[in-house]
């Protein structure tokens, strides 16, 4: 078709010669020596991979003829050793990266890659999927290379073997026919039903569109990335009616007739040598300027755009998601590098998991993601493996049991890990096997695969890390290490213990309300009680004694209002209340020994080289040495259970003991008086362990979050802490001194300020209606009413003393009280004369 189109638009016509080679490299070497001795071609097209492009290329250079090569893969030496060499088919490397992202998008954490035995596969595919899957934290269990001539029985065997593995998530690179035999083999197994995953990558998915019915109904579910190209313009348009019309007269049997990536490349690739020979007809001996013609080209053609960078087409980034089901497939969107899942070749809206990409109709018709994982069909109990250890008999304990030939395990952590076994949505059947040894020994048996799990109070360390994988779910709040010390009694010698019984709250919401308090009284009282007058200053005075003397002495006798005297009763409850607990808590200050930490933080034991101590067989040793840089000479770890420890601080053998925080607590349960918590809660945490990659861990995880949200760990912990009773005598409080808050008096003092307020409004209401008159008030009235009652320097007062100097000139008492306030334009005034 290029080169018809070609003639029609330069009337320049080209010759092609076709040799059929079906992927095989030999045969293409034969057929590319016989186009050039005998056919005597200008330029060779066609070879589909790596094993054929090296072997004909060799060929092109020793005979001057340019060799198009169609393979994705292409050493970047090849184009340096063979200058005849060009490469046209972009890359398809990244495609890896979509295949990591379309695991981790669903949460697999393992996967079987099965790949045809060649060396594009090997150097090509291989590393790019062993770094990218890494890069995602999947882990690849099984790598098998498929040789291109397998046979069917060879087939059966190695799918059966990996159908007794738990891992069902595969990911194919392999040629089509090897694709389609792969896949009706595991048909026949029943490999394509639900939990399995299969998906494929270009090298098949390319081609799906050519499949029959038949071939289609053996890949049901299959989920594929597929090289993309810009379906839209008139030309594509144009030449898919023209190819779907030809092709369909010339291959009468095929049904499918729409042309894929391989054939638009095909066109393109012609088009472009046409358009280069057709410019240089007397090329130079050695081609060179026919070679540069070509690596000059920018323009777009049918499989998309096309240029060179350094003498190859630049890597496709972007890739098609399609999942096969009925007889044919659908195209779910997008994946690129640069944005991720999309269901438009823009990615105006993406996201990092593929569920933006709509439903998808997995092996068996099924809707429901799948695990990625099933239990294999010849399952073995896993085995976990339980520390046998003196010292962590609360977490993990073991016992023979000799009538049934058997070890028996219990604990805080086996109890934990059987209710969240029990969660699990399947069965899943252990036997737990005692190991003694070190934890880093165990773990390095799980890592080694002896053991499917580790489970006890297993600290969670980088080192560690690298080999097994843990629960995310910790086993005790976050900590992973403490300082435990010696207690001492604590001095009561100190300048400020007086307000120590109380806190600054309490201090300052006592002061406060007794301030409001002494504040009401004095508006009550102030007509009646003279020391109450005077100037501003004064009054204040007044007012601050008023509100502390009451403390200390009962003043009913001087009080006139029954208002003030039931503000005062409620105000006098509080304060003896208040008093005596001020004096208890201080008592007890005073009288009873308080305990201290003998050491308060590891810098002190650094500097003064103290002898410190922890377990063996455990992790804390290289972490004292490593991380908090304690000199490896002054730290004992020869210590196999709490009475050592307990002895050894006792016995001033060492200054403090480092404790994991779970083995710390179970030490202070049992020695609960003369031992307490000093310094820092080092980071950390503690899980159980599993082997790298393992698919239950997932599930393991999700079903501790459910256990630890009944809160059944908490029952567990509660229950086996509480069985550690106290083995000491009562030396002492071993609490810090404990200042009283406001909280503990809330409800006392909302009743005090409740009554004071009550008095004080009653009060104002009663006092701002005139004796004798029914005056109607209005809002602002009384408020103007309320604010002169509660003033320090009021208008009666002044009225009082001018009062003194006019009463000596004027007899008429109504005289009097006009000049005194005449000056007052605010106020109305009604006076009434009465004897005397």
């Amino acid at each position: 078709m290029a080169i018809d189109d070609f003639f029609t638009q330069t009337n320049k016509s080209l010759v092609l010669r076709v040799e059929s080679s079906p992927n095989d490299p030999l045969q293409a070497t034969l057929a590319a020596r016989n186009l050039m001795d005998v056919q005597h071609v200008e330029v060779i097209l066609g070879p589909q991979t790596w094993e054929e492009v090296s072997l004909v290329a060799e060929l092109g250079e020793r005979s001057h003829i340019p060799i198009l090569s169609f393979s994705d893969f292409t050493p970047t030496w090849a184009t340096e050793r063979w200058s005849f060499l060009l490469q046209f088919s972009p890359s398809q490397s990244i495609q890896i990266k979509a295949l990591a992202a379309i695991v981790s998008s669903w949460g697999w954490r393992r996967v079987n890659v099965i790949y045809e035995d060649m060396d594009s596969s090997v150097y090509g595919i291989t590393p790019h999927l062993l770094d990218a899957f890494q890069k995602s934290g999947v882990e690849i269990g099984h790598l098998v290379p498929l040789p291109r001539f397998v046979s069917g029985i060879s087939l059966m065997e190695i799918l059966g073997n990996l159908k007794t593995d738990q891992c069902r998530v595969f990911v194919i690179h392999t040629s089509l026919p090897l694709s389609i035999r792969l896949f009706e083999v595991a048909k026949k197994m029943d490999m394509m039903t639900t939990d399995y995953v299969w998906i494929t990558t270009t090298s098949t998915t390319s081609l799906v569109h050519s499949l029959n019915s038949s071939v289609m109904s053996s890949m049901q579910g299959v989920i594929g990335v597929n090289s993309y190209f810009p379906e839209m313009g008139p030309s594509y348009h144009d030449f898919y009616d023209r190819f779907y019309n030809k092709f369909g007269l010339e291959h009468v049997e095929e049904k499918n007739h729409e042309p894929g990536i391989y054939a638009l490349r095909a066109y393109d690739a012609t088009w472009i040598l046409a358009q280069a020979m057709n410019m240089d007809r007397n090329k130079d001996r050695d081609n060179q300027g026919f070679i540069d013609r070509i690596f000059s080209t920018n323009s777009d053609g049918l499989s998309g755009k096309i240029h060179f960078v350094e003498k190859k087409p630049p890597p496709s980034h972007l890739f098609q998601i399609i999942n096969i089901h009925g007889r044919s497939y659908k195209e779910l969107g997008y994946w690129s590098e640069s944005f991720g899942f999309s269901r438009s070749v823009d990615g105006r809206v993406n996201s990092s998991s593929m569920n933006i990409l709509g439903t998808v109709i997995w092996p068996g018709g099924s809707h429901s993601i799948p695990k990625g994982w099933s239990l294999p069909t010849s399952f073995k109990p896993w085995r976990i493996a339980v520390p046998n250890t003196t010292l962590f008999k609360l977490f993990e304990t073991i016992s023979y049991d000799p009538f049934q030939n058997k070890y028996r395990v219990s604990g805080l952590s086996v109890d934990l890990f059987k209710a969240a076994v029990d969660r699990l949505p399947y069965y899943f059947p252990c036997d737990y096997v005692p190991f003694t040894g070190t934890f880093d020994a165990l773990l390095e048996q799980v890592h080694l695969k002896n053991f499917d799990a580790a489970i006890g109070l297993i600290a969670i360390t980088s080192k560690r890390y690298e080999k097994v994988d843990f629960t995310q779910t910790g086993l005790t709040e976050a900590g992973l290490l403490v300082m435990v010390v010696p207690v001492q009694i604590q001095s009561s010698n100190q300048a400020w213990l007086f307000v120590k019984p109380f806190t600054k709250a309490m201090w300052l919401l006592t002061a406060g309300i007794n301030l409001y308090n002494g504040f009401v009284v004095w508006v009550i009282e102030r007509d009646h009680i003279p020391e109450f007058k005077g100037s501003g200053l004064s009054q204040v005075g007044s007012l601050i004694w008023l509100s502390f003397s009451t403390l200390f002495s009962l003043r009913g006798a001087q009080l006139h209002n029954d208002l003030s005297r039931m503000a005062v009763v409620v105000w006098l409850f509080m304060a003896l209340v208040v008093m005596q607990t001020y004096t208890a808590n201080l008592t007890s200050m005073l009288t009873v020994p308080r305990l201290k930490p003998t050491i308060t933080d590891i810098e002190t034991l650094k500097y003064s080289r103290a002898m410190i101590g922890c377990t063996g067989q455990t992790f804390v040793p290289l972490y004292l040495s490593d991380v908090l840089q304690f000199n490896p000479s002054n730290i004992k770890a020869n210590y196999t259970s709490l009475d050592e420890i307990a002895r050894a601080l006792n016995t001033k053998e060492i200054e403090a003991a480092f404790l994991q925080s779970p083995l710390a607590k179970q030490f202070l349960a049992r020695y609960c008086k003369s031992f307490t918590l000093a310094g820092p809660t080092f980071a950390g945490g503690y899980g159980f362990a599993f082997q790298k990659g393992s698919p239950v861990l997932p599930d393991i995880n999700t079903a501790l979050i459910q256990v630890i949200e009944t809160g059944k760990f908490q029952e567990l912990e509660n229950s086996l802490i509480s069985a550690e009773m106290c083995v000491e005598g009562n030396t002492g409080s071993k609490d810090d001194d404990i200042s009283i808050s406001a909280n503990s008096f809330q409800g006392l003092f909302m009743i005090t300020v409740g009554a004071s307020t009550i008095s004080l409004l009653i009060h104002l209401i009663t006092s701002c209606k005139l004796s004798g008159w029914m005056v109607k008030f209005s809002k602002s009235e009384w408020l103007a009413c309320i604010r002169r009652r509660s003033q320090f320097w009021s208008r009666e007062d002044k009225a009082s003393r001018v009062s003194d100097s006019v009463e000596e000139n004027s007899k008429d008492l109504a005289i009097q009280v006009g000049v005194l306030l005449s000056g007052s334009k605010d106020v109305n005034v009604s006076i009434k004369c009465v004897n005397n």
